[in-house]
């Protein structure tokens, strides 16, 4: 079943003392772009979440993001310099006296004036939490995301399976449409027949030969076939379990190839008009399968 490269996965734990979260975000792309963004104290880890991520989602575009935030409890505080309140407030009170001015707001300017109020910041080498509390949240977010992947991948089933189904029906209008066409061809054919049989330099030989090479380049039964197949392959590859994306998108090349040559080698208004359809069909798979796993 298909999995989609887009997904969201994330995971949470709130301790006492702090809370660690850990977001997982992915997106389209041909190969595995994988950026990474923790706390120092797993600065060590990387390599390893690189390994685990990389495992468990193959391909895309993702961001990893580890966060560790303390309780309020845990973070800064203000204390006061007392001993800078006291000069500051001597300093304006001596002030105050010499130009007679009100003392009531002293205080409050002095406790205002710089690095008065202080804040302990905690040590951010410090923390509580380690690797063996990360990991399992590392791995449940993981589980998440696949668990979204596989949920969209269903949804790009259905849709994609429709497009490949409208192809089918017009595949088979164009078998259904094909003697009409040919008739055509043969009944204009045995009109040039009959003008050229009257010309005295009419070659039997080299007219059954160029008539042969005509019919064969107008002939389109071997690229109906091959699309058949290819049709079949992609609906079998769809189902598989490992990743196909890739594998759809070479398959995807295939059948634009057999419709295109359908559509140069018919010769026929009405045939164009299918094949038209089936390009636009076609299109919207190849752009949905840029998403797919």
């Amino acid at each position: 079943m298909l999995q989609s490269m887009t997904g969201f996965g994330s995971a949470r734990l709130d301790a006492d003392q702090y809370c660690i979260s850990v977001e997982i975000r992915s997106l389209n792309s041909k190969s595995m772009d994988l950026s990474v963004r923790t706390p120092k104290f797993l600065s060590d880890k990387e390599y390893e979440i690189r390994n685990m991520v990389q495992k468990a989602l193959v391909r895309g575009k993702v961001s990893v993001t580890v966060e560790y935030t303390k309780n309020k409890s845990q973070r800064a505080r203000n204390t006061v310099n007392k001993e800078l309140l006291k000069s500051y407030y001597k300093e304006l009170s001596e002030v105050a006296d010499q130009v007679s001015a009100d003392k009531s707001e002293l205080f409050r300017l002095a406790l205002h004036m710089p690095e008065v109020l202080q804040q302990d910041e905690p040590d951010e080498e410090e923390n509580d939490a380690d690797w063996e509390q990360v990991q399992p949240l590392l791995q449940q977010a993981l589980q998440s995301i696949n668990t979204f992947r596989a949920d969209e991948g269903k949804a790009l089933t259905t849709e994609i399976m429709s497009y490949i189904d409208r192809i089918r029906i017009l595949l088979a209008e164009v078998e259904k449409h094909d003697p009409v066409r040919m008739e055509h061809i043969r009944t204009r054919i045995r009109g040039h027949i009959a003008e050229l049989s009257t010309s005295e330099h009419f070659d039997q030989n080299r007219f059954e030969q160029e008539m042969i090479y005509y019919m064969e380049k107008l002939d389109i039964a071997e690229e109906k076939v091959r699309l058949v197949n290819h049709l079949h392959y992609f609906t079998e590859t769809v189902y598989l379990p490992e990743p196909t994306g890739k594998k759809l998108g070479f398959i995807s090349q295939e059948i634009g190839r057999e419709i295109n040559t359908i559509g140069s080698k018919a010769n026929d208004a009405t045939i164009q008009h299918y094949v038209v359809e089936m390009k636009e069909e076609l299109e919207k798979i190849k752009e949905q399968v840029n998403n797919i796993l």
